[in-house]
This record gives structure tokens, sequence and C-alpha cells, in this order.
């Protein structure tokens, strides 16, 4: 059951969501390509998502209790990989790999490289094939 939002938790994730942004700018600028609209325009929901709403343990990301978060359109990964490493699934050092060769983190999540990442996506739409 999701916890109740209340004034301090609201501006917790506010202030995640910033954050997220400000790392999504810092990775597509440090990658030289990347999408950005997307990614920034979902820093809120992510935030939500990783930091309230969500059941997962990042030091445990096959939990077999966790929630599954399917993501369809994957270009916007930059997103969700600042919300990962924000909720300490990997460093934030690592987003600075964003889309270089042989990092964990590239232009589309893949599920084989990446733990918490539960489906490699692609096609826009395929997502809810996966689900």
């Amino acid at each position: 059951m999701i916890e109740e939002l209340h004034d301090e938790k609201v501006k917790f994730l506010e202030a995640k969501a910033n954050e997220i942004r400000q790392l999504i700018i810092e990775m597509l600028v440090n990658a030289g390509s990347g999408h950005s609209a997307g990614p920034l325009g979902m820093a809120d929901i992510f935030s939500a998502f990783y930091f309230h709403i969500l059941r997962h343990d990042p030091k445990n990301p096959d939990w077999p209790d966790r929630d599954r978060l399917i993501l369809s359109n994957g270009h916007i990964c930059p997103v969700r990989y600042a919300a990962m490493a924000l909720a300490g699934y990997f460093s934030v050092e690592e987003l600075k790999t964003l889309r270089k060769i042989n990092t964990r983190l590239q232009g589309h999540p893949h599920r084989t490289t990446l733990p918490g990442v539960e489906t490699t996506s692609g096609p826009l739409g395929e997502g809810i094939s996966q689900a």
C-alpha cells in the first residue's frame, strides 16, 4: 500500500525530481547526444515511482515481491538511469558513461546488463506485450 503524501514528502519528491533533471542534463551534455524533452518531462513521475510508489530494493533488485516498471519508450531512459542512481542501484558517477562504448547505460535500457531493469526496450509500444 502506498503511504499518504504529506507536505514534507511532496517537498522531498520535488527536490528529487529537480535532482533527476540536473543529472539528465549533465548526462546528455556529456554524451553529446540523446533525447532531452521526454526524460525531463518525466522527472516528477520517476521521482514519485522510485521514492514513493514502487516497492523495490536496490541491494536486492531481483527481490520476488518487488514492483515491476515496464518502460515502453526506452529512449527516455536517462530519467530512469538518474532515478535508479539516486535510489542506489549504481553510483551517480556511472551516469557519466551514458551512451559510451561498453557501458551499461546505453540509449535504451538493457535487462541483462543493468540490475533493476525488468525488460529491454526498443520499439515504442512494446511494453504492453512485455507486461
